[in-house]
């Protein structure tokens, strides 16, 4: 488990045959489970200054892979005791989205992400998302995309200062919008936005 919040840019070393190599200040033990933008991926091996995680089949499909190279969002795993803070993350992305559009707002900055179509119901106004790992605030939710505002200090410290219109990006969406949607999607024709949020408050 995660909180979506950076613990460092990691440097890419390499990237071949599934196994990537990365450079970080943090140091973690064979077996650890680390967030490599915003996928949850198992440490396999460890040099003096880098260590190796290993990608599946199954990760290669789903994550935007142009977006391993250089510099990497890093986030170790939640250990028992750690303070909370950001919101609960698996590590287990969605789908890929892409950025549409990018607006300067006042002293920040809007990004308007689509993605697919089947994915946008666990998306709610308000809620939270995971950008390439980055836990975020939903602002408006429309058919296929949805807006976030991201004041400079998080741009400054983020892959978010490097992204365009077109870039590609790793999308987690909020847990407990997944399981409340499955948990009544046989009667969500009776269940509002409204319902959903007053759910999620008393959790």
């Amino acid at each position: 488990m995660f909180t979506g919040l950076i613990r460092e840019l990691a440097k890419v070393e390499s990237f071949s045959n599934n196994i990537l190599t990365l450079k970080s200040n943090y140091k973690p033990k064979i077996g650890d489970s680390i967030a490599v933008n915003g996928a949850c991926l198992t440490v396999v091996k460890i040099s003096n200054n880098s260590f190796s995680v290993e990608l599946s089949p199954e990760s290669t499909k789903i994550l935007a892979l142009e977006n391993y190279k250089n510099e990497v969002h890093m986030e170790p795993a939640m250990q028992m005791g750690d303070r909370f803070e950001g919101h609960i993350v698996q590590g287990h992305v969605d789908c890929i989205g892409t950025i549409k559009k990018i607006d300067k707002s006042g002293n920040s900055t809007d990004f308007y992400i689509s993605l697919p179509k089947e994915f946008i119901k666990y998306v709610i106004p308000k809620g939270s998302i995971t950008i390439d790992g980055v836990s975020l605030t939903v602002n408006d939710v429309f058919s296929d995309s949805f807006r976030l505002t991201i004041i400079p200090h998080t741009i400054e410290n983020t892959l978010f200062k490097k992204y365009k219109i077109g870039s590609r990006v790793n999308i987690e969406t909020d847990m407990f919008a997944r399981y409340i949607y499955n948990m009544f999607k046989n009667k969500k024709e009776d269940l509002s936005w409204g319902d959903v949020e007053r759910i999620m408050a008393s959790y």
